[in-house]
């Protein structure tokens, strides 16, 4: 498992230099999970934000029920964290769980600290990814408000073929805010439309 995918990811943005990229390499660990591995665990502070090289996970909170709730799918060249509880080391609202066994790149919030001071562009950088991150989370509730499930589920599959492959259907189900048996009606739905 080499950092080229990461290194590439982050030149897309920032031109980092070959003794940047030197320091940053340092202060990085490689992991790999196996399937249903947890990366982090509701109610834990979250220790990491992760670059995934390969695999798929999901993020998602259980509620007391026992219930699922996925908020997120991750695969290559995507981030996956509990955001809120990683910026601010407090206890996790979400589960990170690997859907396929995972290879990953992880940033410790001690390191990355260390790293926006020493590469300063890197604060930019992870200023932009959090940027987009919180709009795509906005963008996500508004949908939920206002598309019936029919359409998320057309805007989902549209928006990520890749994971809509990927995925077993009652997690695309989970993620959509359904359940599985009114997925597969809507799926049935659109196919007898064409």
């Amino acid at each position: 498992m080499n950092h080229k995918p990461l290194l590439d990811y982050i030149n897309k943005y920032i031109n980092l230099t070959t003794e940047e990229e030197a320091v940053l390499i340092s202060k990085v660990v490689l992991r790999s999970y196996l399937k249903d591995q947890y990366i982090s665990q509701q109610g834990d502070i979250c220790k990491s934000v992760n670059f995934i090289i390969a695999g798929c996970t999901k993020t998602f909170y259980m509620d007391e029920e026992g219930q699922e709730h996925i908020v997120m799918f991750s695969i290559e060249d995507w981030w996956t964290s509990d955001l809120g509880s990683f910026i601010t080391q407090t206890p996790a609202d979400f589960n990170v769980q690997c859907i396929e066994s995972t290879k990953l790149i992880q940033f410790s919030y001690d390191n990355l600290e260390a790293l926006y001071k020493e590469i300063p562009k890197l604060e930019r950088l992870f200023r932009k990814i959090v940027e987009r991150a919180f709009a795509a989370s906005q963008k996500r509730i508004i949908r939920n408000f206002s598309l019936t499930a029919k359409k998320r589920y057309q805007n989902f599959k549209k928006s990520h073929p890749e994971i809509n492959q990927r995925v077993p259907q009652y997690m695309i189900a989970s993620y959509l805010g359904v359940t599985k048996e009114f997925l597969s009606k809507i799926k049935s739905q659109i196919i007898q439309n064409q």
